[in-house]
């Protein structure tokens, strides 16, 4: 009973253990993305197509943030935002591929020495930096390091007291498998996978197998056969988090999982060679039992197999990128035809194209997707001002109606894409971000709300045109603007085109590449000429030029342009945080 009860408890502490572990690797991981921040998100946008630089991009990145699954991630939304191309983010994905053996190697150097001597004075320095908000960032790195390593110290200490290596039961099911069988390394394979799906960590999944290793429970074989089942059981999170996203994303996560099921099915082949020779490099005997050299000897060599677990998987991963990394263009073409375009109505309504695809993200690349969205409803907002231009000059009665149907739902759209982005703001502010990302946010929702005060100034503007031509008698009845009228309203709208297009110049480039007085210059001439034409049009009404109620809505038509403009240059000075 009592060792029932042992049992029990290191179980418990086990799963602890892992628990520790992965959110350590959490902490870490967003820590680091949110002290680098933007710096992060410029490395990654202004990747080259040079396939070597994405690579070492890969490598270094996901290095630095402790997760492969988090690079993916990040490159499949970059991809989603068109800020890479396909052919970019499959490098990416290879370098990220290596830089996660780097995690194999820490848990390895975890679990060959007590490494929990290090975890308190690194609470302690912690504790210090966070409540010193300057240096909090730093404070929640250090907190994460620590309860990574609180967990490989626990992992390890709880798989001697388990000593796994001497229960007979656990020895008899894994010596019930052939190691040389191909049957058992692919059963192995397909358990590594399935666990790393479930936990949704391949580094927990690693860490189990190198306690069940170096315990001498489990033989290296099987071990390594999990740990090639934990290589594709990671890419299943790239392609759920891709699933509802744009076909390039999609491709980009499926890329990532041919990458790794090539590389294992091409390791299938070579598996004990391969095995052996990663043996060889850190002085393990494959050959040796317990029973011919003792169980002291014995487990003085199975002590090794953490640090072999962590060649291999460095080896393997290196080996794949160097084999396939000539071969990008043809891997491109592959998820291109497997995974086909969706077909997309062909026309001009405010649809999401950056967010709102259930794309599981992290906070910063979360912003820039938001800002893409932003940028895009720019664009929508003076396609819409466009057709009202071209609505100001229709005389097709049936097209004038369908024209106006048409800038009343784009007007529909614009509430709803400033909803849709503000919520999506809303819920990113909630996770921790840096200074700089959370003023951008805050200037985000200034921008969304301007630009939809300008489709409202649109619809407006519509709504006014259509009271002009309600119906054909109007203009038999000489109810319609005179020449000098048409020609006022066209310069004025001409300057309101020009600061539209200014603002998405300004909303597309970065802002130390544009100039803000050219916005100021623009509204200036809008409120210049808007006051001259409501002036010469109070004059005009008096002397009988044309009617009042003509008067009125030629008056209301400009107010609302003036008003159009004023929005515009609020949408830049947002841009550049005035």
């Amino acid at each position: 009973m009592d060792s029932n009860i042992d049992y029990m408890s290191a179980a418990l502490k086990l799963l602890g253990s892992l628990g520790l572990l992965i959110f350590g690797m959490k902490m870490m991981s967003e820590a680091l993305q949110k002290m680098a921040g933007p710096k992060l998100r410029h490395v990654l946008a202004r990747m080259t197509t040079n396939r070597f630089t994405g690579m070492l991009t890969g490598v270094a990145v996901t290095a630095a943030v402790q997760s492969s699954t988090a690079t993916t991630v990040m490159t499949v939304s970059f991809v989603n935002a068109a800020l890479l191309t396909l052919a970019q983010a499959i490098s990416i994905i290879m370098g990220a591929n290596i830089g996660t053996t780097l995690t194999a190697w820490i848990m390895s150097a975890g679990l060959s020495f007590n490494i929990t001597d290090f975890v308190w004075p690194l609470f302690i320095i912690a504790m210090f930096l966070i409540y010193k908000k300057r240096h909090e960032t730093g404070g929640y790195f250090l907190f994460g390091m620590a309860f990574l390593l609180l967990g490989l110290g626990t992992l390890r200490q709880t798989g001697a007291d388990m000593n796994l290596g001497e229960n007979e039961a656990v020895l008899g099911f894994f010596s019930s498998f052939d190691p040389n069988s191909m049957g058992t390394t692919l059963l192995f394979l397909l358990i590594g996978g399935v666990l790393t799906m479930c936990v949704q960590s391949s580094a927990a999944v690693m860490a189990i197998t190198m306690i069940l290793c170096s315990s001498g429970a489990l033989p290296i074989y099987q071990g390594i056969a999990l740990v090639m089942g934990e290589n594709i059981g990671t890419t299943v999170t790239s392609n759920l988090a891709a699933l509802s996203a744009s076909t390039q994303a999609r491709r980009a996560a499926f890329a990532h999982m041919f990458f790794n099921v090539f590389g294992v099915c091409w390791m299938l082949a070579v598996f004990h060679p391969f095995v052996d020779m990663a043996c060889g490099m850190v002085g393990y005997d494959s050959a040796m039992t317990r029973e011919a050299v003792g169980n002291a000897v014995f487990m003085q060599n199975a002590a090794k197999l953490s640090v072999v677990l962590a060649t291999f998987h460095t080896c393997f991963n290196v080996a794949n990128t160097a084999l396939l990394i000539g071969f990008i263009p043809q891997i491109e073409r592959i998820v291109c035809w497997v995974i086909k375009d969706r077909k997309q109505a062909d026309n001009i309504s405010n649809r999401l194209q950056y967010i709102g695809h259930g794309l599981v993200q992290t906070p910063e690349i979360a912003v820039l997707q938001a800002q893409k969205e932003t940028v895009l409803f720019a664009q929508t907002v003076r396609k819409m001002f466009g057709m009202v231009r071209e609505l100001l000059d229709d005389d097709n009665r049936k097209h004038f109606s369908r024209l106006f149907i048409q800038i009343e739902s784009e007007e529909d759209a614009t509430d709803q894409t400033e909803l849709a982005i503000a919520n999506y703001l809303a819920q990113v502010s909630d996770d921790h971000l840096s200074a700089e990302t959370k003023t951008k946010i805050r200037q985000m929702m200034r921008e969304v709300s301007e630009l939809e005060s300008i489709g409202d100034a649109c619809y407006n503007v519509a709504r006014t045109i259509d009271r002009l031509h309600s119906t054909a008698a109007n203009k038999e009845k000489g109810y319609d603007l005179t020449e000098s009228q048409y020609a006022n309203l066209h310069d004025l709208m001409q300057l309101c085109d020009d600061a539209l297009s200014q603002m998405n110049t300004v909303m597309g480039n970065p802002r130390e590449e544009n100039d803000i007085r050219e916005s100021f210059r623009l509204e200036n001439s809008i409120n210049a000429l808007a006051r001259q034409l409501k002036n010469d049009n109070v004059l005009a009404v008096n002397n009988h030029e044309y009617g009042y109620v003509l008067g009125t809505v030629y008056a209301d038509i400009i107010s609302h342009l003036e008003k159009l403009g004023d929005y515009v240059v609020n949408v830049v000075e947002a841009r550049f945080g005035k």
